[in-house]
């Protein structure tokens, strides 16, 4: 597959690797989806079911979890809220930056300060709405008795907009092959509903801005805009980085 594609796998691996970074912002996603949905219980709170899934499909420990599930209840918790950022950065990439913070000028001094420091700007909030499109996603590992076509037939009345198979690089052992399904994002119960009922496993369920016409980049101009994500999720109140990047 190529030089850019094996850096772009070393450079995931090194971002997945750094569990003292993601487990803060998993707990975050935790507390705030707690708190949004009213309740503790995941079986009556589909936001937060849907943030465990996530933190568990990344090792995060049962302890951590139940920690940000009180957090969200606690008389002193913080209020944490979520903001977006547009960015310009070099070699005509774009970026929306979504952040969850009980400081929003702290985060948005910090997040203009590493764009500066790395050859990004913030755009005005909105900017690059036409750039790209909201989107639910869901990712499962493929089985060997899959069908993706007779998958597709079967979600597609669910909001399925899109399947494709994917290559999931691991720290140990073999790559994975995965299955990742996307659906305008008020799909997303329906979707989730479905993919229960089908007693597939789904590995991981969000939101994501997906480019519209993403755009190629070489080695080089990768690994620049690599490092301009490193620093953006070094940052405590950075949740997820999306690019135009194909």
């Amino acid at each position: 597959m190529g030089r850019a594609f094996e850096y772009r796998k070393a450079a995931k691996m090194k971002r997945w690797g750094t569990m003292s970074r993601l487990f803060p912002k998993l707990g975050k996603s935790i507390t705030m989806a707690a708190k949004e949905g009213g309740s503790p219980d995941p079986e009556m709170n589909s936001k937060l079911r849907t943030a465990i899934l996530n933190a568990k499909a990344q090792n995060m420990p049962k302890d951590n979890i139940e920690s940000a599930i009180k957090r969200a209840f606690a008389k002193d918790a913080a209020d944490i809220k979520e903001l977006t950022y547009d960015v310009k950065a070099v070699h005509g990439v774009q970026m929306i930056v979504e952040c969850a913070t009980d400081n929003n000028t702290r985060t948005v001094a910090n997040v203009k300060a590493i764009l500066a420091r790395n050859g990004g700007e913030m755009l005005t909030s909105g900017s690059l709405n036409f750039m790209f499109t909201r989107k639910c996603v869901f990712v499962f590992n493929k089985t060997e008795d899959m069908d993706l076509e007779e998958l597709e037939l079967e979600l597609i009345d669910f909001g399925l907009e899109q399947i494709e198979e994917d290559v999931e690089p691991q720290e140990v052992g073999d790559d994975l092959n995965i299955v990742r399904i996307f659906g305008d994002f008020t799909a997303f119960g329906e979707l989730s509903k479905a993919l229960e009922e089908m007693n597939i496993e789904v590995k991981k369920a969000t939101l994501e801005y997906v480019a519209n016409a993403p755009i190629e980049l070489n080695d080089e101009q990768m690994e620049e805009i690599d490092t301009l994500i490193d620093k953006l999720e070094d940052d405590e109140d950075v949740q997820t980085v999306f690019t135009n990047i194909n």
